[in-house]
């Protein structure tokens, strides 16, 4: 995997410039600068921080395939699923789809 290539389209999906990147991950526009202009490998910590200011994990960076991302609500309602026991989950589930059309995904 080109890592620079893959940050370069994360900031595109998202219209952010280096400037951006480098604000929102608390890096200098020389690291960010050097990452492009160089093609520097970013270090594990210093493409951590780009992951987190992106939004996604290091896991979702280097995925293959396209991942959804989460915003604060969904990643919380995630949180809480993971705390339910099988049986209300499935009763959860039960609820949702009762709501949901299965064939286009769209609500009644």
């Amino acid at each position: 995997m080109d890592v620079n290539k893959r940050i370069a389209e994360l900031m595109e999906a998202r219209g952010w410039s280096e400037y951006r990147l480098a604000k929102e991950s608390g890096l200098s526009n020389s690291t960010i600068a050097n990452i492009f202009r160089r093609n520097t490998i970013p270090s594990i910590p210093t493409l951590e921080l780009i992951c987190d200011s992106l939004g996604i994990t290091l896991s979702q960076f280097f995925a293959k395939n396209d991942l959804i991302e989460l915003d604060a609500a969904q990643q919380a309602t995630f949180y809480k699923w993971s705390l339910l026991t099988n049986r209300q989950r499935t009763i959860l589930s039960m609820l949702v789809d009762s709501y949901v059309e299965p064939e286009n995904g769209r609500s009644r």
